[in-house]
């Protein structure tokens, strides 16, 4: 098993408005992957456990939301350890976007 990806995404909305953002946004922040499809997601509190597929493959993480940042954990499987900066990059920009003041 490979090590675990891990993003932190900074913002400054507390931790009630980004759980809300999140919760009401992830859909729209994967429907611009085509190749990426959540397959699982269970909020318990302010953490989201999931998992999703991608290029035929299954990882499994979960996001903590904090006062001040979420933290993004995922595993991926080692057939899609090579796209980790890629998906790294994607998942921090994804998250930005959506935490975004509006």
């Amino acid at each position: 098993m490979s090590a675990p990806l891990t993003v932190s995404i900074p913002h400054s909305l507390g931790r009630e408005e980004a759980a809300r953002r999140l919760k009401s946004g992830l859909a729209r922040a994967t429907a611009g992957v085509p190749m990426v499809k959540i397959e699982h997601e269970r909020w318990d509190g302010d953490r989201l456990d999931l998992r999703v597929r991608a290029m035929g493959q299954v990882a499994s993480g979960n996001v903590d939301v904090l006062d001040d940042r979420v933290n993004v954990e995922v595993t991926l499987p080692w057939l899609l350890q090579r796209f980790a900066d890629i998906a790294q990059a994607t998942i921090k920009s994804r998250g930005k976007l959506l935490l975004e003041k509006k």
